[in-house]
């Protein structure tokens, strides 16, 4: 993740790209695509099956305070989450999401991260008793004025939603996103 001893890393949530197997990309059109979308994006850590497809990576926004790993799924626990879904959200989707969702046996699982700088208080940033006041309108209990940015997950999970041409899932809310 990042070199410093001094960031730490906080789960935040994790959505889920769901697809038919067809549509596994290969690891160079997954690292095609995120490099495409964004400067901002460093690609860690990836990973591809012998036939080279995609498999799973580390993707890093230190802009964003963020870092998302994504990996590849596929098997019947799949399809019966994916089944469980789809009988919940049956009267809340569109006929076509539907059948999206139970054709869809793989799934991308996206875990977003906030990296935490521990150790660096806002007074430290700001400098001086002075900035106390200020400081304490901004910060946290922890003190860090360290941001999560939602940039580096929404690009990540809409560029490999359309990449597999699936369904973004976020369980937290209980809704199709795309």
């Amino acid at each position: 993740m990042s070199n410093s001893k001094l960031d730490e890393l906080l789960w935040r949530e994790t959505y889920f790209i769901l697809f038919s197997h067809t549509h596994r990309p290969t690891l160079s059109q997954v690292e095609d695509a995120l490099r495409s979308a964004g400067g901002r994006l460093q690609l860690e850590n990836l990973s591809a099956d012998d036939e080279g497809l995609f498999a799973s990576l580390l993707v890093e926004s230190p802009e964003d305070h963020a870092a998302v790993e994504v990996s590849y799924e596929m098997g019947d626990g799949v399809i019966e989450q994916n089944l469980q879904w789809a009988k919940e959200l049956q009267s809340q989707l569109p006929a076509k999401q539907l059948r999206l969702l139970i054709a869809a046996d793989a799934r991308l699982d996206v875990a977003h991260f906030e990296r935490k700088t521990t150790g660096t208080r806002a007074t430290d940033i700001l400098g001086g008793a002075e900035a106390l006041s200020f400081a304490e309108d901004f910060a946290d209990d922890d003190g860090p004025l360290d941001m999560l940015d939602p940039t580096c997950l929404l690009t990540v999970v809409d560029t490999l939603a359309t990449l597999t041409e699936g369904l973004t899932f976020d369980p937290a809310s209980g809704e199709i996103l795309s």
